[in-house]
């Protein structure tokens, strides 16, 4: 049986356009349209289903679009082609109506008489009020499917597609953030896992056809594929997810060399003062500024060449340890009647105004020494006591100086080695100056309270193996350099093989996990942006991946004046989320709940994988994303199947249904659900020793047995 072109188009047609707006296309299916299997294409083809693709020709081409749904409507006057027997009596029949949402364009291409389509987004011409509609033949679904330039990572086989290939380009996949959301159980971790093993199999083979067909034979031997891949772990699912991999490096709160895990070292010296604030819930007014300052003093202590502009680094200390104090009292708006308050202040203008006079040809200095001199020569027989206009008067020279002077040489965020007992001697001295040393002892005590946690302190201190008694150069050996940490955790220096570090944060103190994941992210954008510095513009293409992000990347009132763990963290990752791009850094989020991440975050995910999401808020959240013409797909999520999931955004030409390609059990993440049952009845035994657990989480060494034993 064959088919002339007409007539093999019209065997296709199902329904005719009954309604065309920008944004949906009614379709009034016709009467002989079969409901289930068309054999009237010469071979049997599914009738179309909800999310499927349906075809209607236009002057441009094709124009493809996703149903929405398929209802039975009843009407008075059937539309039946080719019927005109008006001496019959016509009487109710069903109809059947679906509404289409507008994808994009079907272009046909004749090369040596094959014929072959290219989809591309967006549409030029909508058709018109009767033009036909034609289920798509499994050519016209594959090229759909299959759209796009450099589809080199293949994720899986789309099912409403006759099994295509769903394969994406890793610049746009990787480039511009990827979220990959999901209920528990849905397949989310797998699809992480996934993605990133893929992609590094996919570029092995293209090095490996490349060097295949050089002509050199020394360029024939087979090279890793250069790609970065940070991965920050709570739950301690990646462990051995990456294993058979080159360049795969995993850290933990607790070396385990029989696993494969190295010591995690994110020592304190690489903290700025937002992390270091956080980590110590340092007040805002009193404390914050304090330990700002003492940060400062410590890192410009291990400096060994003090420069000719240090005067403005003691000014603009100054400055910043009294203009608190100074702002407080100006907010008071009242005569100060508080003995102890009045004497704070007193001593703090006289801890100023000695260490101003130690500036020397600085007009600044001078400036703001004759300053506090006049407010101690009106108020010279009224202290305590003091009208509330003289704190003003000083406020308005304060804030003058302070914008005028330059940015210190040396910022307080400058990474400088230092001890933890180095912060804790500056801490005091700066308190003592400022007279407010009651307020710092319950901070010193919280800081102490943490660090005697031995597992924390080898991961911030990495001290372990040096005495007290040995001198400074050794321990700063011990504790590496900033080099040796990018080099552990960025990616090697040198090196064109693959970089895999993943690092398992669940055996952290959950006071700290918060901190040392926004030291990771944070030092791996500022390393990204000084290379491009170097490079001359060129970047270097890493991924960051954050397991459970709705935890770490929380929405957070902006509104609080103390900077919590968790939004310190979460600002870390907003800033990486826009401007990350810029410096080849991408980022991937994985969550089970994204009515809980940072707006600011998931707005700047250009692409979606979403699997099962079965909560009504998450669901509405991920509505707001994407256009209203494509919401009717997002319908599916409760009911996806595990291991499917929706591809939609920068990375995929149209919203595809993908059934994630499988993973060897090995390379699964460990986030399998518990078998209660088979625990139950014995088929899966577990033994229990609480004794080797609390010697362990304690840090006590095991016993060894003796030969009696």
């Amino acid at each position: 049986m064959t088919f002339s072109p007409i007539s093999y188009v019209e065997s296709l047609r199902i329904g005719s356009v009954d309604f065309v707006s920008p944004n949906e296309i009614k379709v009034l299916l016709d009467v002989e349209a079969p409901n289930n299997v068309a054999l009237n294409a010469g071979v049997p083809r599914p009738f179309p289903r909800v999310n499927e693709y349906a075809l209607i020709p236009t002057e441009s081409g094709l124009l493809v679009a996703q149903i929405e749904w398929i209802t039975i409507e009843r009407s008075q006057y059937p539309k039946r082609r080719g019927v005109q027997d008006f001496g019959l009596l016509d009487l109710p029949y069903p109809l059947r109506k679906m509404s289409l949402n507008p994808l994009g364009l079907l272009k046909e291409k004749r090369e040596g008489g094959e014929t072959s389509y290219s989809f591309s987004r967006g549409v030029e011409r909508f058709p018109s009020v009767g033009d036909p509609v034609l289920t798509p033949t499994p050519n016209q679904l594959r090229a759909i499917v299959e759209s796009g330039e450099k589809r080199n990572v293949t994720l899986g086989v789309s099912p409403l597609a006759d099994g295509a290939s769903v394969s994406v380009d890793p610049d746009r996949l990787f480039g511009r953030h990827l979220a990959i959301l999901g209920s528990t159980g849905s397949g989310k971790s797998c699809s992480v896992a996934g993605a990133i093993r893929w992609s590094i199999e996919a570029a092995e083979t293209k090095i490996k056809e490349k060097a295949e067909n050089e002509e050199q034979e020394e360029t024939k031997e087979q090279k890793p594929a250069n790609a970065r891949f940070i991965v920050l772990d709570p739950n301690g699912e990646y462990t051995s997810t990456f294993s058979g991999l080159p360049g795969v490096r995993v850290y933990g709160a607790e070396e385990d060399k029989s696993r494969g895990i190295e010591q995690l070292r994110v020592p304190i010296w690489l903290w700025n003062g937002d992390e270091w604030a956080a980590f110590a819930q340092a007040s805002e007014k009193t404390q914050r500024p304090t330990l700002i300052q003492a940060l400062r003093s410590v890192r410009d202590s291990r400096q060994t060449v003090r420069d000719a502009e240090s005067s403005y680094d003691d000014l603009r200390y100054c400055l910043e340890c009294m203009l608190p104090f100074i702002r407080e009292e100006v907010a008071s708006k009242v005569l100060c009647r508080d003995g102890k308050r009045g004497r704070t202040f007193k001593a703090s203008l006289d801890a100023c105004l000695s260490d101003l006079k130690t500036i020397t040809n600085n007009a600044y200095a001078a400036e703001l020494i004759a300053a506090i001199e006049e407010v101690n020569r009106k108020v010279s027989g009224e202290w305590p006591q003091y009208p509330p206009l003289v704190p003003k008067e000083l406020l308005k020279v304060f804030e003058k100086v302070n914008i005028e002077l330059t940015p210190p040489k040396t910022p307080y965020n400058s990474l400088d080695f230092f001890h933890v007992e180095e912060i804790f001697n500056a801490i005091r001295e700066t308190a003592i100056k400022l007279g407010t040393s009651q307020y710092f002892e319950t901070m010193l005590l919280r800081i102490r309270t943490l660090l005697s946690d031995a597992k924390l302190k080898a991961v911030i201190a990495s001290e372990g193996a040096i005495s007290d008694n040995d001198n400074a150069a050794d321990k700063d050996a011990t504790m590496g350099t900033l080099v040796d940490w990018l080099n552990s955790y960025v990616c090697p220096s040198a090196s064109a093989a693959p970089s895999i570090t993943v690092i398992d944060l669940s055996l952290l103190p959950a006071e700290t996990t918060h901190i040392i994941a926004a030291v990771v992210a944070r030092l791996t954008l500022e390393a990204l942006q000084r290379y491009r510095k170097e490079n001359n513009g060129a970047v270097l293409p890493t991924t960051l991946v954050m397991e459970e992000a709705h935890s770490f990347i929380k929405r957070y009132n902006d509104d609080g004046e103390n900077v919590s763990a968790s939004k310190a963290c979460a600002q870390v990752f907003e800033k990486i989320a826009r401007e990350g791009r810029k410096f080849g850094l991408g980022l991937v989020l994985s969550s089970q709940r994204p009515s809980e991440l940072s707006p600011t975050v998931l707005s700047q995910c250009n692409t979606f994988l979403l699997h099962r999401l079965t909560s009504d808020r998450d669901q509405e959240l991920v509505a707001k994303l994407v256009p209203d013409s494509l919401r009717g797909l997002l319908r599916e999520l409760p009911t996806l199947p595990s291991q499917h999931a929706i591809l939609l955004g920068w990375a995929a030409e149209t919203p595809t249904l993908v059934r994630m390609n499988d993973l060897d059990e090995k390379q699964r993440p460990k986030s399998d659900d518990p078998n209660y049952w088979a625990v139950w009845t014995g088929v899966d035994k577990r033994a229990v020793n609480w004794e080797k657990v609390a010697n362990n989480w304690q840090g006590v060494a095991d016993e060894p047995k003796t030969s009696s034993q």
